[in-house]
């Protein structure tokens, strides 16, 4: 755990290193950080960050955001704004780094993100796009699309009605925290228009984006919608995969990320 000042308040990160031990803090070799989706913590990655580490020979950090995992959860009152992910990108992540000795002006850094943490990186490389090495999206969000909406109204359905909330204790400290934080703001009219397409274009590092062609959340018009701001990403679409490319398709997940950070980190 590492403690921050943020919100106005002392919250707790869970944070987790992973892969080679000794390579932590040797600012000589490359570094992850994983971003994890909207409903992800540190234990929700499953082995993935480990697993994508030991495979590239070098060190990863993982963390829960507020309210998720066994950070800090949300309070019952707080409802989070459609800022909220402008706001991690912004504020959160450069004080988990910060906390974590992690100096992006002396490292070589990739961020990891996965839907809501792809977001997050996107918005990151674009307030600091000459400190990055590259980043890695998985099942991105650049704007909301129907079939997003659709998606998170499911879910609402299905923690209502089904062992969902069960099945997210066992991630979360508090699940309605997580749940609840994340649903509703994405259901929330005002989160309608949300988008990051406009703010994109400030990215200059490489960018690899891929989805599934299955992904219950979103459509290709995403992956095609960054690669047209921005033309130095790499684009890959996974057939018989859904919208987690590390859970569904985790070996041809890995092998192109690999190819993707030794192919900038030479």
């Amino acid at each position: 755990m590492i403690a921050l000042d943020w919100n106005r308040q002392k919250v707790h990160i869970e944070v987790q290193w992973v892969g080679r031990q000794e390579l932590q803090s040797d600012n000589r070799h490359p570094l992850i950080i994983f971003l994890h989706e909207g409903l992800g913590s540190v234990s929700a990655w499953g082995d993935f960050p480990e697993r994508l580490c030991r495979q590239l020979n070098i060190a990863g950090l993982a963390y829960s955001r507020p309210g998720y995992g066994q950070s800090t959860p949300r309070a019952a009152d707080e409802h989070w704004q459609p800022d909220y992910l402008h706001r991690q990108a912004k504020e959160v992540l450069p004080l988990v780094l910060e906390a974590s000795g992690v100096d992006l002006k002396s490292r070589s850094v990739f961020l990891l993100g996965h839907s809501d943490g792809a977001s997050i990186a996107l918005i990151h490389a674009a307030m600091s796009p000459t400190q990055l090495s590259g980043i890695v999206l998985m099942a991105p969000h650049i704007f909301v699309e129907d079939v997003t909406i659709d998606g998170v109204e499911r879910a609402r359905e299905a923690y209502l009605t089904t062992r969902l909330r069960e099945r997210l204790s066992r991630h979360h400290r508090d699940p309605d925290s997580a749940f609840w934080g994340w649903n509703r703001i994405w259901l929330d009219p005002r989160f309608r228009s949300w988008s990051i397409a406009h703010e994109i274009g400030a990215i200059t590092c490489p960018v690899f984006a891929m989805q599934g062609l299955q992904d219950e959340y979103a459509t290709m018009a995403q992956l095609h919608g960054i690669a047209q701001r921005l033309p130095q990403t790499r684009l890959l679409e996974i057939a018989e995969c859904g919208h987690a490319p590390h859970r569904d398709q985790p070996d041809m997940v890995c092998a192109a990320i690999q190819d993707f950070i030794l192919s900038i980190d030479q």
